[in-house]
This record gives C-alpha cells, structure tokens and sequence, in this order.
C-alpha cells in the first residue's frame, strides 16, 4: 500500500501515523482515567449514543472487536451507571443497550477531555489548517476502511 516516490522507514506517513496514533491513545487515556474511562469506553458510549439499542455482539461488530472484549467494556460501563440494559419487544430475550444520563455526563466530559487533546496538538496550525487536517485524516481513515462516526 506504498506511494511509489513516498519515504520509506521512519519518514513514512504511515508510520509517523502510527506513531502519532499511539501518542494520541496514550494522551486519550490519560485525560479519561480521572473518569476511570478508557478510549475503548469512550468509543462505545459514543457508538451507544449514537445508535442507541444494540445488542452486545451487534457493538462488537461495529466497534470491531470481540465479543468478549465488548461484553468486558460495557460491564465497565455497567458498573459506572453509564449504560443499561433493556428489554425490547420484538426482541426476544436479547436486550438493548442505552446510555443512562450518567452516560450522557461522562461521555461530555471525555469529550471535552479529548478536545483538550486536540487542542495540545494542534496548537502550533493555524485554524484553517486544524480543519483542513481533521478532513484529511477522516477521509483516510475512511478509505482504510473504518468508519468516522
């Protein structure tokens, strides 16, 4: 998946991405823990959010990973008031998950905890740049196959 003409080894963007990708991580986590969150609770509370109702498997698959490891997170989840279970008509025995409020006020703060890293590391772009940036990173992420929202 190589750009012929594009640097190879450390220069490369994909592994200056990668790299930047596990510095972004490190700092997300940093910022949730006070909310004893992890990015992996973040992005599933945002997935619920969003798309409230779905099964724990349906969750794993859009979350992309296995079902244990999502039944692990929302049990997290669970135990912080942050998400419940329902049952649903229609639904047999399978039930729905559902940010609670206390979900809604965690998922704000680590929202603005994650802002807190955008803004650290993109304080040196001037603005018109930041969003130029944020567009070309989603429309790779995109083009890579996973999802943005």
């Amino acid at each position: 998946m190589s750009t012929p003409g594009a640097p190879a080894g450390p220069g490369s963007v994909a592994v200056l991405v990668a790299l930047l990708g596990r510095r972004v991580r490190e700092e997300i986590d940093a910022g949730l823990a006070p909310l004893d969150l992890s990015m992996r609770h973040f992005s599933a509370l945002g997935h619920l959010a969003r798309r409230p109702g779905p099964s724990y498997s349906e969750l794993g698959r859009r979350a992309g990973v296995t079902v244990q490891s999502i039944q692990a997170t929302l049990r997290h989840l669970e135990g912080l008031g942050a998400v419940e279970r329902r049952s649903e008509p229609g639904r047999g025995r399978v039930a729905a998950l559902h940010v609670t409020a206390e979900g809604r006020r965690l998922l704000a703060a680590a929202e603005k905890a994650v802002a807190e890293v955008d803004r650290v590391m993109l304080a040196s772009l001037p603005r018109p740049e930041r969003a130029l940036v944020a567009r070309t990173l989603a429309g790779m992420v995109t083009r890579m196959g996973e999802e943005t929202t």
